[in-house]
C-alpha cells in the first residue's frame, strides 16, 4: 500500500507539469504539445488505475476544477468536496472506520488555504488563519467550526448520528456526508474578495468580471486542479497564460504549479492575463462591452479563435467587431465561435454578470 501512495503522489506531481503549447516557434510548441499532452493522459489513466485497484472499477474519483479529492490513510480513506452541489463525503474502506474517519473530518474542517494538493501527512492548523471551510460548515449547534475542540465535537456527532455504510463490488464503504451551507458559493466568494480589488485597482479589470470568471472555472475552489493543466480559482495554466505574463514581466520559464496554487498569486495571474487580452491581444476593439464579450471568450479559447471568428484577418476582424453592436458581437460569439466550450463559457459568465 505504501508503494501504491507513492507512486500516486508521483503521478500527480509530474502529471502537473505537463505542457500546453506557447506562441513561440509554432511547429516545435505543437509537437511538444502532442507529445505531453498524450503522456498527461497516460499519466492520468495510471492514476485511475491505482485508485481503481483499491477501490474498484466504479470508484475511481479524481480531483477537478469543482471537486476537491484527497486520498489518504494509504488511499484506504478519502475526502471529496463538491463546490458545485455543497456536499462533503467522507469515506473509508478501513476495517476500523470509525478512527480513519474522525481523522479525516477534522483534518478537513481545519484545513488551511491550499499549498499542496496532495496530502501526505496529518495537517496542523495554522492557529493565526481560519481554516477554509470556516462558515462554509456548520456543526450540530449551527455554529461555525474554527478550532479544534468544536471540530471533535462534530465529528463524534457525525459519526454517532449520521454514520452511513454501502456496498461497491467486494468493498464495504463506511461514510459520512456533511453539508455546506446553502451559500456557500458566496462564502467562498468574500475570502477571496480583497485579493479580487487589489488585482482589479492594479490591472483596471471590473471586480464583476473577475469575481464571475472565478465562479464558472473554479466555483471559488482554490484547490482546482483541470486536466488540461489548469490550475486555482482561475484556472491559470502555467504553460500558456502563466508564460505570456512571465514575458511580459521579464521573467524567464514559466510559473510553478505551487505558485499557481496560492491563491494570491493565481488572482493576480489570471486578472493580469484579463488585462493582456484587453490591451494587446484584443486592442483596437472600442466598445467596451463588446471588448467584454471577446474578453471573456479568449480567456477560455485564446484571443486567436475570437478573432477567426470574425475574420482570419486581425484588422478585418477588429474593424467588423467595431462595426457590430455589443448585441451582434455576443450572437456571433454563441452561435459561430469554433469551440463549443467557449460558446457555453461566454453564456455562463455573462448570465453570471447579469444577475450581480
Amino acid at each position: 500500500m505504501k508503494n501504491n501512495f507513492k507512486i500516486l503522489t508521483l503521478l500527480i506531481s509530474v502529471s502537473l507539469l505537463t505542457a500546453c503549447p506557447g506562441s513561440n516557434n509554432k511547429k516545435t510548441d505543437e509537437d511538444y504539445y502532442i507529445k505531453d499532452t498524450n503522456a498527461f493522459n497516460i499519466l492520468i489513466s495510471q492514476y485511475a488505475n491505482n485508485i481503481e485497484q483499491i477501490w474498484g472499477p466504479k470508484e475511481v474519483l479524481i480531483a477537478g476544477p469543482k471537486d476537491y479529492v484527497q486520498y489518504e490513510d494509504n488511499l484506504q480513506t478519502r475526502v471529496h468536496i463538491n463546490f458545485v452541489s455543497g456536499i462533503i463525503t467522507i469515506e473509508t474502506l478501513s476495517d476500523t472506520p470509525i478512527n480513519n474517519l474522525k481523522d479525516a473530518i477534522v483534518s478537513t474542517l481545519l484545513m488551511p488555504e491550499p499549498v499542496d494538493i496532495i496530502r501526505r501527512d496529518k495537517i496542523s492548523q495554522d492557529l493565526s488563519q481560519e481554516p477554509f471551510l470556516y462558515n462554509q460548515v456548520l456543526d450540530q449547534e449551527r455554529q461555525p467550526i474554527r478550532w479544534s475542540g468544536r471540530a471533535n465535537s462534530f465529528a463524534d456527532y457525525l459519526l454517532a448520528n449520521t454514520l452511513k455504510v454501502r456496498s461497491s463490488g467486494a468493498h464495504k464503504i463506511t461514510y459520512v456526508e456533511i453539508k455546506l451551507v446553502p451559500n456557500h458559493i458566496n462564502q467562498r466568494a468574500r475570502k477571496f474578495l480583497p485579493l479580487v480589488t487589489e488585482a482589479s485597482n492594479r490591472y483596471f479589470i471590473d471586480e464583476r468580471l473577475i469575481l464571475a470568471i472565478m465562479e464558472v472555472e473554479s466555483a471559488f475552489n482554490p484547490f482546482a486542479v483541470s486536466r488540461t493543466d489548469a490550475l486555482g480559482l482561475m484556472q491559470v495554466q502555467q504553460h500558456t497564460a502563466g508564460r505570456d505574463i512571465f514575458k511580459l514581466r521579464g521573467k524567464p520559464g514559466e510559473p510553478s504549479r505551487q505558485f499557481l496554487l496560492d491563491p494570491r498569486n493565481n488572482v493576480d495571474m489570471g486578472t493580469a492575463y484579463l488585462s493582456l487580452l484587453k490591451t494587446k491581444y484584443l486592442a483596437g476593439i472600442n466598445n467596451p462591452i463588446s471588448l467584454r464579450y471577446a474578453m471573456i471568450t479568449s480567456y477560455n479559447g485564446g484571443a486567436g479563435s475570437v478573432l477567426r471568428t470574425f475574420s482570419d484577418d486581425r484588422n478585418e476582424a477588429i474593424n467588423i467587431i467595431n462595426s457590430m453592436t455589443p448585441q451582434q458581437v455576443y450572437r456571433k460569439l454563441v452561435t459561430s465561435h469554433v469551440s463549443q466550450e467557449s460558446r457555453n463559457y461566454l453564456i455562463k459568465v455573462s448570465r453570471i454578470l447579469d444577475n450581480k
